[in-house]
């Protein structure tokens, strides 16, 4: 490539990014001017943007680009100086002018040919000479379809560079700036994560000097003491008659002695000052780096406001965006993974919320609908609201639409509260249209919007009052690179709960637990709290701690409050957040995990996972109680038994009389799943059916008594089959009891489990 070919490139190159910046203030000029067609400083704006365009254009010699941006320069030079009055049918033009420009100035982007040109210079001419009728029948049908495409990431642009014997000849350069004025340059995403991993492992190496520095000084103490004893020594000696040589040898110990802990002094001091510098310099890094990733929120609202307004126009109705705190930085894979959900959410804001014109003026609202969005920070969290003042979510409708669907009864379709019923909206498929548009009908929207928002760790709430709008609240991490968290300790391991869950830290005495319903709970801020134990639900072994004193996380997830048992408060701490092995797949209650200041690895919870895990004990009743009081001799002298049937009925039946008799029980529906506990967990004892899916309780007791481990363990059949051959072949199998439903009831099952393992104590 010549020297001239290569300045042709990066000036084409430059062409694309000012047309990039400058079509960014026409869409935002002209979208303010259709409000207010005689705003001055954007007529101004918008006219120097073109005319920008137009020198850009000329000089890089496309052709095309001069020619539309002359004739949108000409309308707007008009508008200026009061020889024509802007209509919605001049700004369709000018924005499908602006398209057209950044149509043409994208590399890679469909060919734009002479004809499409010729087209819409006549189009604008005849605008300008008043022929608006012929203007209206010669522009292009909206094509409400195009704003269904997801946008897509921009190709990457490669830097044409000069080769190193060519710099007498330098390509010009883009002189991007920010808004602050300075310089920006293109960093491409992978270059800017390995930085960040970088810096964040060098950040956690530099904590990693602190062991070091402690030995030393716990090395420099041992000299001391090892100096004063020699000291001691020597008076002590002095009242021997020790010959010359020894009395040298002695005072070159003290004196190696002494000079070791000057120089151990020193060298301790060195690498005290070495940390605390590598440690500045090194948190300086990672706090520029994880900067680099922030960007403000408005880069994900590039084209929405004109989607906004364009697919309100195709479907007939006005509709404005306010946007509030789009300067709000944002982690760079937060945003963009927020861009389609909330495209999603405005869509539907357009659709199914803002009435028509006609719709508004019965209802006493002005004929322009309005959509809001609000974007703050909100405890470690980015929050966005997103709220419109149409017409609300029509709950009969919904209770209809639900029923027609064979998704609940009516009768209890009746009884649900309002945000009940605002659950079946985010159900994959689930639509309030009767027919599928080119917009809406396929049940697509809220749904999808849920799941990526719950893959960002985040939370949606729907609220909407009826006839005056909806609200949607979303609430996602800043960032998803680290993570502000508490390091508690259970079970002598570390792990961490995200603080933007977590509402305080308490300590518990065993007077303030209470039972209610069968179940532990404490008083907080004037209401009960479930207490659940962390070690149950990360099935870790069970606290051995002495301290009388129960710590507790309150966590907070929406309306669920729990309080969680942990063993120990580690302290606060900033994680660099560490994905997990992708093929561990998705690990129960863990979200990912995280190195400590001294290398020592961290699992970081996840809490909306874990407060799912507390409803399913609650719900199959296998909750353990949390007693500091007698809890070590209840963990020794209480007898566990596995229960195994496929039968709900049977296997409740069986585990509410065991626990009434005071066994501790846990229960598996099938064969296969009561294996996994057995290898899993200790029991005391083996409660199996005969006939049931996976795995029958014949295999299961084969399995069982060839297992070296649990082969000692007794086990009881319990089945319908009450023939000698199905008696004698559960006993051949290894069975220690055989015991006939037919023939069941409370006293034969209990004196049976007595017989086998004796009481529940002992």
């Amino acid at each position: 490539m010549t020297p001239e070919q290569m300045r042709d490139a990066s000036l084409l190159e430059l062409f694309s990014l000012e047309a990039e910046t400058q079509t960014q203030v026409l869409n935002a000029g002209l979208l303010a001017l259709e409000r207010n067609p005689t705003q001055a400083d954007q007529l101004e704006a918008c006219m120097r943007a073109a005319h920008s365009l137009k020198g850009a254009a000329r000089i890089v010699g496309v052709d095309a680009g001069v020619s539309v941006s002359h004739v949108m320069e000409d309308c707007l030079v008009s508008a200026q100086e009061g020889r024509l009055y802007l209509q919605p049918e001049h700004i369709d033009a000018l924005l499908q002018g602006t398209d057209l420009l950044m149509r043409i100035a994208t590399p890679g982007s469909a060919n734009v040919g002479p004809q499409d040109i010729d087209a819409y210079v006549t189009l604008m001419n005849s605008l300008l000479d008043g022929n608006e009728v012929h203007a209206q029948a010669a522009a292009p049908a909206f094509d409400v379809s195009q704003l269904l495409l997801m946008p897509e990431p921009a190709p990457p642009q490669v830097e044409h560079r000069p080769e190193p014997e060519l710099a007498s000849e330098p390509a010009p350069r883009s002189q991007r700036r920010s808004e602050s004025g300075e310089r920006v340059l293109r960093v491409t995403a992978e270059r800017l994560n390995s930085l960040l991993d970088l810096s964040s492992k060098s950040l956690v190496e530099t904590q990693r000097l602190k062991p070091f520095l402690v030995t030393l000084q716990r090395l420099k103490r041992m000299q001391n003491n090892s100096l004063k004893a020699l000291d001691y020594l020597s008076d002590q000696l002095k009242v021997l008659d020790l010959s010359h040589d020894v009395q040298e040898a002695l005072s070159d110990a003290r004196r190696i002695l002494a000079e070791s802990q000057h120089l151990l002094g020193e060298q301790a001091a060195e690498l005290d000052e070495f940390g605390w510098q590598a440690g500045q310099r090194a948190q300086s890094l990672y706090d520029t780096a994880l900067a680099c990733r922030m960007r403000p929120f408005a880069d994900v609202l590039v084209g929405q406001e004109r989607m906004v307004r364009d697919l309100g126009r195709a479907l007939g109705k006005q509709i404005r965006l306010e946007i509030e705190g789009e300067k709000t930085q944002v982690d760079r894979d937060v945003l963009e993974k927020l861009e389609a959900p909330l495209t999603h959410l405005l869509r539907n804001a357009v659709d199914h919320g803002i009435e028509t014109p006609e719709q508004r003026l019965l209802a006493g609202k002005p004929a322009e609908g309005l959509i809001r969005l609000r974007i703050s920070h909100q405890a470690g969290l980015l929050a966005l609201q997103l709220s419109d003042d149409g017409a609300g979510v029509d709950l009969e409708r919904l209770r209809r639409t639900i029923v027609e669907r064979q998704l609940s009864t009516a009768s209890t379709v009746a009884q649900l509260s309002e945000e009940e019923l605002l659950t079946f909206l985010f159900l994959p498929g689930f639509s309030l249209r009767d027919t599928v548009t080119e917009v809406s009908g396929r049940g697509v929207g809220l749904d999808a919007v849920q799941h990526m928002v719950r893959l960002l760790r985040g939370a949606i709430v729907l609220e909407q009052t009826s006839g005056q709008g909806s609200r949607f609240s979303l609430e996602v991490p800043l960032t998803l690179s680290v993570v502000r968290s508490l390091v508690v300790e259970v079970a002598d391991e570390a792990y961490a709960f995200p603080l933007a869950h977590i509402e305080r830290m308490r300590d518990l005495m065993p007077d303030e637990i209470v039972q209610l319903e069968g179940r532990q709970h404490f008083w907080h801020e004037g209401r009960h709290v479930g207490l659940v134990a962390a070690s149950q639900l990360l099935q870790r072994p069970a606290s051995q701690s002495d301290d009388e004193t129960l710590k507790v996380v309150v966590i907070r997830e929406r309306d669920a409050v729990y309080g969680v048992a942990v063993e120990r408060f580690v302290g606060e701490r900033t994680l660099v957040v560490l994905p997990l092995d992708p093929r561990l797949g998705k690990v129960q209650d863990i979200a990912a995990g995280a190195l400590l200041d001294d290398g020592s690895a961290v699992l970081i919870v996840d809490v909306e996972d874990m407060l799912r895990s507390v409803d399913k004990l609650l719900n199959t009743g296998r909750l353990e109680r949390i007693d500091r009081r007698n809890r070590h001799t209840a963990e020794l002298t209480r007898k566990r038994i596995l229960v195994v049937d496929d039968s709900l009925t049977v296997r409740e039946l069986q585990r509410k009389l065991l626990i009434n008799r005071g066994y501790e029980v846990a229960v598996a529906v099938d064969g296969m799943d009561g294996w996994n506990a057995l290898r899993a967990e200790h029991f005391d004892l083996l409660i199996t059916d005969i006939d049931m899916p996976r795995m029958d309780g014949i295999e299961l007791v084969t399995l069982l008594r060839r297992d070296s481990r649990l082969q000692s363990m007794p086990v009881m059949v319990v089945s319908y089959k009450d023939r000698e051959e199905d008696r004698r072949r559960g006993l051949d199998a290894g069975a220690d009891y055989y015991l006939a439903k037919a023939s069941f009831h409370d006293d034969a099952l209990l004196d049976a489990v007595v017989e086998l393992i004796g009481g529940a104590r002992t």
